[in-house]
């Protein structure tokens, strides 16, 4: 509650002799007593009533000693530089500290600029720092202006706060005072690089006691402004802090306004990040506000560092660097050559290099030099290309500067030796342990690759081995092999994939699974299969391989050998003979199942002769399961009608065994009949249901039917319990429309819906059973989803796409797998 203020004498209004006239149009909050307590009256500047009053009397006495706590401050740094001056002419001249003093204000007299001026153009000829150089791009850039003086004078008395501050607080008011708010800024904040890679609020101007706490700690990995400065030399700068998705501290403060993140750093290391918020957008910087921010980066890295940096050309002594002899026992402990480096500086403080000091028992040199030539040597010096094609010195460098550790497989290493370079392949690691950086490399060369290619062959028994890159392409194979295949080299190796090409028929599925196994699910696998060589010769072959993966989980390289088997028949022999020597149920039951998968395959080939159908090009694919003893009941049928249409259907019958099998024989045979009443697939569908509830003793089963009109190129479809058809239009996969329909068997009547799709030219229609898509850690929908990406790609035949489907399908059921491919001329 504020006291009710008396009125009094009118008094002179104006300020008093020599003091500067308030500014207009200003207010002043003044604090009065309150009973017990002080209440904040704010008072404009304008009013006259109220200048006369007792507040306003008390508001321009507040206003007045600000002025002079300004003033004061101004004087006291002013004071600071001009005894630096009054220092540097007293070293300079060989004269008293009251001398210095007189030629000073002589000097300042005849260059007509005032003390301070003065005083910071002494200081910035005498020093030709970072500062002098910024205060040099100042003064040529606005040598008419007058306030180019004033900015260096404000970067001097900045640079003389940040010095005498005791912490990165001190420095940032400092900084903000004297430098950021003349060119516009609003806050400041600067950053303490961890050796985590984490980042610590060390100082702050600008921003609130809480906004300052909720960013004191930034944790490693989190993208943020002042990380993004981190990785950039000049820094990072944003016109507008909404253009861009990247948190920063006051970001709700000043969500349009400019920021800049410039990394703070000496000799080379990163200690910390400057960052500076502007309230607004803004517009690209010159280049001398630009080598301000940097100058000004550079102080706060004086006062983050933690250790002093060595001089140039200095080796590591006490104080200097952490104990770099327990680094070389780390080093020497290895089982991969290591090299420790310490940093080499220029005469200005810049890292220009990284001498080699100490190299482990298991260094090895590219170019086969000893370890004592290396040793002591510059890395530059003994390793030239490393700034070149590798950028193996700006990685090394990055790891000295942010402390932040470098792996990378398979870099190019380049040594110059007589002139003559000699490269090399190395895994390298670089990281940070103190003022050190420890490196190792592990070399790969040509000659160690075969070594390792040859140790494959001899651990797995091969013959003739192998290795295929499947990324560039590039396959190699040993002489062996070529002899293997009766080839000549000049003809060139033969792709994986291709395999089945240069093998007996029948052995197609084995070879199939195989290459499935290998490149589809990446697992080592093995076929034994009938090669069939270019002189006529069949041999019997084992062929046994292995996937090598990269760091990112994709495959890589397949490394193998195919092995002769031919003089070992007789084994095979021998197990036959065994196998007939089993029990008698044994022999029973593999009968049975030896009789169902003939009989299976006599009317289910894996492969069947394109189907003469005008304007339709249909193929189909037959899978039986991996286990012998579960012969499924999946069966397909394309056939042309004497109306013309085309048939075509796929189904499964529930169970395995014989009885599946003869199961899946009458249905086939059933729906072929009844296909020639010129019936439609709903109508099929209905009689081939009655068929399986009546004839075939308690059998389900699901099937998919369809009716194709070659002149109208339309598709009538039903399906029982089945899965939909894909279809499969230029570089897009989908299913039919699903209609409804029971799976045959369930009950004795049952009606089917229809469903039309009309076809263009080009069109693939995939009808398939559930073995081709089925997993047991899926569900339907996604191993549906899986299948639909697949069929996108669309090879130049329709065999070969039925084939890919097969070889690429992720099925883990162990079922039998139908499909039927229909492609529209």
């Amino acid at each position: 509650m504020s006291h009710p203020l008396q009125p009094a004498e009118p008094e002179p209004t104006g300020p008093p002799p020599g003091a500067e006239p308030l500014p207009e149009e200003r207010s002043t909050e003044v604090a009065v007593p309150d009973g017990d307590d002080l209440a904040v009256i704010e008072v404009p500047a304008g009013d006259g009533d109220a200048q006369r009053s007792p507040v306003g009397r008390l508001a321009a006495t507040v206003e007045r000693l600000r002025r002079e706590v300004r003033e004061a401050q101004a004087e006291a740094d002013g004071r600071a530089l001009i005894e630096l001056a009054k220092g540097i002419l007293v070293e300079r001249l060989g004269c008293g500290p009251a001398q210095a003093a007189r030629q000073l204000a002589e000097l300042t007299e005849q260059a007509g600029m005032s003390p301070l001026e003065f005083a910071v153009e002494v200081i910035n000829q005498a020093a030709r720092d970072r500062v002098a150089e910024v205060t040099s791009a100042f003064l040529a850039s606005t040598a008419e202006d007058r306030d180019s003086g004033a900015s260096a004078v404000r970067l001097r008395a900045a640079e003389s706060g940040a010095l005498a501050a005791h912490d990165a607080q001190a420095v940032a008011e400092s900084l903000m005072e004297h430098a950021l708010r003349p060119i516009g800024a609003e806050a400041v904040a600067i950053w303490a690089l961890g050796s985590d890679g984490s980042l610590t609020l060390a100082g702050s101007a600008g921003f609130s006691a809480a906004e300052a706490g909720r960013w004191r700690y930034v944790p490693p990995g989190v993208a943020t402004v002042a990380r993004r400065g981190l990785g950039e030399r000049s820094g990072h700068w944003i016109g507008c802090l909404s253009d861009t998705q990247l948190p920063s501290i006051g970001q709700h403060l000043h969500p349009d306004g400019g920021r800049a993140a410039v990394p703070a750093g000496t000799g080379g290391r990163i200690h910390g990040v400057l960052e500076i918020v502007w309230p607004g957008p803004i517009e690209p910087q010159s280049p001398q506000i630009l080598r301000q921010v940097e100058a000004l980066a550079e102080l706060c890295a004086h006062t983050l560092e933690t250790s002093t940096p060595p001089r140039p050309g200095d080796e590591w002594r006490p104080g200097v660097l952490p104990d770099v002899a327990e680094l070389m026992d780390l080093a020497d402990g290895l089982h991969d050559p290591a090299l420790v480096l310490l940093p080499y500086l220029d005469a200005e403080g810049e890292l220009v290099d990284f001498r080699i000091h100490h190299v482990n028992s298991r260094f090895l040199d590219p170019s086969g030099r000893p370890r004592g030539v290396v040793t002591g040597s510059l890395l530059l010096e003994a390793y030239p290309m490393a700034a070149g094609e590798s950028e193996l010195f700006d990685q090394v460098e990055r790891v000295y500067a942010t402390g932040e550790p470098f792996r990378a497989r398979r870099m190019r290493l380049t040594a110059l030796v007589d002139e003559v370079p000699l490269a090399a392949v190395a895994d390298i690691h670089a990281s940070r342990h103190g003022g050190c950086v420890l490196l190792i490399w592990r070399m790969e060369d040509e000659t160690a690759r075969l070594a390792s290619l040859l140790q494959h062959a001899q651990r797995l028994g091969r013959i003739g081995g192998f290795e295929e890159n499947l990324i560039t392409g590039e396959i190699t194979w040993n002489g062996q092999l070529y002899d293997l295949y009766g080839k000549p080299p000049s003809d060139g190796p033969i792709p994986l994939e291709n395999l089945p090409a240069h093998a007996h028929p029948d052995d197609a599925v084995a070879i199939g699974r195989f290459l499935r196994t290998l490149l589809h699910h990446r697992r080592p696998a093995s076929v034994a299969f009938r090669l069939q060589r270019p002189d006529g010769v069949t041999r019997h072959i084992r062929v046994v391989a292995e996937p090598e993966l990269d760091t990112d989980g994709r495959l890589f390289v397949v490394r193998g050998a195919y092995q002769d088997i031919s003089a070992h028949h007789w084994t095979e022999v021998a197990l036959a003979a065994t196998r007939d020597q089993l029990a008698h149920s044994e022999q029973q039951a593999s009968e049975r199942n030896r009789l169902a998968l003939q009989l299976q395959h006599a009317i289910m080939p894996p492969t069947q002769a394109p189907l003469d159908a005008p304007g339709l090009r249909v193929a189909v694919r037959y899978r039986p399961a991996e286990t012998q003893h579960l012969v499924g009941g999946d069966w397909y049928d394309a056939v042309v009608l004497p109306s013309r249409l085309v048939l075509l259907c796929v189904g499964d019958v529930a169970g395995h065994g014989i009885d599946a099998a003869t199961s899946m024989v009458v249905l086939r045979n059933a729906l072929r009949g009844l296909a020639v009443t010129g019936a439609g697939p709903a109508q099929l569908l209905s009689w081939l249901n009655m068929v399986v509830h009546h004839l075939t003793g308690g059998v389900t089963a699901t099937a998919v039917c369809a009716l194709y009109d070659p002149e109208r190129h339309t598709l009538r479809w039903a399906r029982a319990g089945h899965l939909p058809p894909v279809l499969v239009r230029g570089t897009e996969a989908s299913p039919l429309p699903l209609v409804k329909g029971l799976l045959l068997g369930a009950v004795p009547e049952a009606t089917y819906e229809e469903g039309e799709v009309q076809l263009a030219v080009d069109d693939t229609l995939l009808m398939y059973t559930d073995g081709l898509i089925e997993r047991r850690d899926r569900s339907v929908e996604e191993s549906l989803t899986q299948l639909l990406v697949a069929a996108r790609t669309v090879p130049p035949t329709l065999e070969q796409q039925l084939d890919r489907l097969l070889t690429y399908s992720r099925s883990d059921t162990d079922d039998d797998t139908c499909i039927v491919g229909v492609r529209v001329a």
